[in-house]
This record gives C-alpha cells, structure tokens and sequence, in this order.
C-alpha cells in the first residue's frame, strides 16, 4: 500500500490514517492548518 501511493502521489504528502479509531487524524489536522495558514507563524 505504501509503494502504490509513494508512486501515485509522485513526491506529494499524503499520511494513512484510520478515522474510526484516530489514528493519524493529529497529523491530518495539522497539515491543514500548516497548509491552510490557519495557525501564527
């Protein structure tokens, strides 16, 4: 599964997660505000 998406995001972020149990979703919620500029600098 790792190697599929490596090759299908060409270089891109991407994280597993499992939203049934939250695993994951902490980095998934600070990509957005890192990205999103929803946080100070």
């Amino acid at each position: 599964m790792d190697s599929d998406t490596t090759r299908m995001r060409n270089g891109k972020p991407f994280v597993f997660s499992n939203q049934k149990t939250g695993q994951g979703l902490e980095e998934i919620i600070a990509f957005i505000e890192r990205q999103g500029l929803l946080t100070a600098a």
